[in-house]
């Protein structure tokens, strides 16, 4: 396995409000309040000089490392200097308060010795506007007031916030708490009261994640790696609305030089089915109800076309607009906020609502037999489907000048059609099921356009001779028979010309509007290993789901691209559909072992 040149040296932390990058410089690199996709108060990530900086560092040579407290999203970062070393412990609090998930938007630091005498200096120094702006700053006994025209943040610490405001250095002898709150929504503790608190709010906190794990349903295979995905998908909600994000960064690129880097703070629909069926798999309902809520109000207030993707709240216009000011990610410009791709005709989100949604009116664990309106807006998405059936569009893959009949497109119309038909069954809705029935047919007249029987594959479109990863869905979903020999060998014409002898897949390897791809994106290569495993070649399955962890950083965390050449980490980062990826392909493999849920001796 080639060394990686490359490697995001960051954890996250999160409470389904916001979420933190936290360096192993112990630099808080990035971090959006009050929003997901709001301005970076600590913006580093992007531009070294104008994002600002929170970290604790000594004024000496130093090494460090990072881990997570074991099965919670608790980031520690231990700093060894000739001194001695310390722990700086962060973390975001999220518990049962009143009958409801307290989670702040508060980000709490634990500075505790740990060897010998380290010295120390904490520096806090934020931004508005992307940089643009720098806080007016109130120095406080132990506190300091951020103020901006409509921002406001306070800073608690068991030291005098003269230390801080004047980079002073610190011998570390006892343990100091920080404690950074946006806006007023949170009253400081005070000095006296502040370590109180943060040890209780730490105790709750882990207590909440551990609590969590175990309540997940997770096969003993690869059980380490599905942890941490589940716990990094989990903090991608966005609790207020159920929304579930790409990733929390924006612009960190593809691969260098690219020009490929974009704004992933925000919800596709067209990623909706993968990610429920992650959260099935792991057993996290309550976030599959949210989830599958989010996806059932966007539709029913969207009488119209859906767009492929929406913001925390709902808000369909994403205008992109490029920032100039910013260096961006190790230079890579253009640094974008927004998304242009709200703009895209992709046809396949229709399919995805409808299958997203299949729970709500087949899981007997919803109440869905007293739900009045679940004819009206099953006939509401079959109309969506019957308008687009025909048309071209921009693809799974966002392109920005080019339109196809796209394989993957017509398939999840032809798996939504297949899900308005249980739906119209359960309900004993003959005219949907007879409806659903002939527009799959339809759908599956345009699929099969893309049949080549020169090479024994589906293309990624209609005439069209180009291959592409995302038709591996024609096996997971079951339009093409596992078992069969045109499913064995479509997957072996992919592999042929996408896979990497590491097991990494391209999307593609025809021009886009950027150019020809030069990253693998690692969704793609953990649907092959569910491929794989569909086909029965599970040996192989697991041989490459094993090469793919290799490609996390330290913490266990996924990126959205890794270079073919050495293993680098690239795109926004971590990818929450990476950790999707690797769920539904752990699942997949663990359900083809028949290994129990919990193992015994004997």
């Amino acid at each position: 396995m080639n060394k990686k040149n490359h490697t995001y040296s960051h954890g996250i932390i999160g409470n389904c409000a916001y979420i933190a990058h936290i360096g192993k410089d112990t630099n808080v690199s990035w971090l959006c309040w009050p929003d997901f996709d709001s301005s970076f108060v600590f913006g580093a990530l992007l531009d070294q000089k104008e994002g600002g900086l929170f970290r604790i560092l000594p004024d000496k040579d130093y090494h460090s490392r990072q881990y997570y407290i074991e099965n919670t999203n608790v980031l520690c970062t231990e700093v060894t200097t000739g001194d001695g070393r310390y722990r700086v412990l962060d973390y975001a609090p999220r518990f049962k308060k009143d009958d409801e998930y307290w989670r702040p938007l508060s980000l709490y630091r634990k500075i505790e010795p740990l060897e010998g005498k380290p010295c120390i200096k904490i520096s806090c120094d934020p931004r508005w506007d992307y940089g643009r702006a720098e806080p007016e700053v109130e120095v406080g006994e132990h506190q300091l007031i951020y103020s901006g025209k409509s921002d406001k943040m306070t800073l608690e610490s068991t030291i005098p916030g003269a230390k801080i405001a004047n980079g002073e250095i610190i011998n570390l002898e006892h343990t100091i708490y920080l404690a950074l709150h946006y806006g007023d929504q949170t009253e400081p503790h005070g000095y006296s009261l502040l370590p109180d608190h943060a040890e209780k709010y730490l105790t709750q906190t882990i207590a909440y994640w551990r609590s969590w794990i175990k309540h997940a349903s997770i096969a003993p295979f690869s059980q380490e790696m599905v942890i941490r995905s589940a716990l990094a998908l989990k903090i991608h909600q966005f609790e207020d609305t159920g929304a579930i994000i790409a990733a929390s960064t924006t612009s960190l690129p593809e691969y260098p030089g690219s020009g490929r880097n974009w704004d992933y703070r925000y919800c596709w629909l067209r990623d909706s089915y993968y990610v429920l069926a992650a959260l099935i798999h792991i057993g996290q309902f309550e976030e599959m109800e949210m989830y599958a809520n989010f996806i059932n109000r966007i539709t029913r207030l969207n009488p119209d076309r859906l767009q492929p993707l929406y913001s925390i709240h709902g808000e369909a216009k994403l205008f992109e607009q490029e920032l100039d000011h910013l260096q961006g990610y190790l230079g890579n410009k253009p640094v974008r906020i927004g998304n242009q791709a709200y703009e895209h005709i992709q046809n396949d989100v229709y399919g995805q609502a409808m299958i997203a949604l299949l729970p709500l009116f087949t899981d007997y664990r919803y109440v869905f037999k007293e739900r009045t309106d679940a004819d009206i807006w099953a006939n509401f998405i079959l109309d969506k489907i019957e308008a687009t059936i025909h048309e071209k569009d921009a693809g799974i893959w966002e392109f920005r000048e080019i339109s196809n009949r796209h394989c993957y497109s017509n398939l999840f119309q032809w798996a939504g059609c297949a899900a308005a038909i249980k739906i119209g069954e359960i309900l004993g809705k003959k005219e949907i099921v007879e409806r659903a029935e002939k527009l799959m047919e339809i759908a599956a007249n345009y699929v099969e356009q893309c049949y080549d029987p020169s090479i024994k594959a589906y293309t990624h479109a209609v005439e069209s001779s180009s291959l592409d990863a995302s038709t591996l869905q024609l096996i997971m979903m079951n339009y093409l028979d596992p078992a069969s020999d045109r499913a064995k060998s479509h997957l072996e014409a992919l592999e042929k010309v996408l896979k990497t002898p590491e097991g990494l897949f391209y999307r593609y390897l025809y021009k886009d509007d950027f150019g020809k791809p030069k990253s693998t994106f690692l969704i793609c290569a953990f649907w092959y290993v569910e491929a794989l495993a569909c086909v029965g070649r599970l040996d192989e399955a697991i041989e490459v789901f094993n090469k793919l962890t290799s490609y996390s950083n330290e913490l266990l965390l996924f990126s959205e691209d890794v270079s073919p050449e050495d293993g680098s980490q690239w795109g926004n980062f971590p990818q929450a559909y990476s950790h999707v990826g690797l769920v539904n392909a752990a699942y997949r493999i663990a359900m083809k072992l028949d290994k129990p849920l919990f193992l015994y001796p004997g």
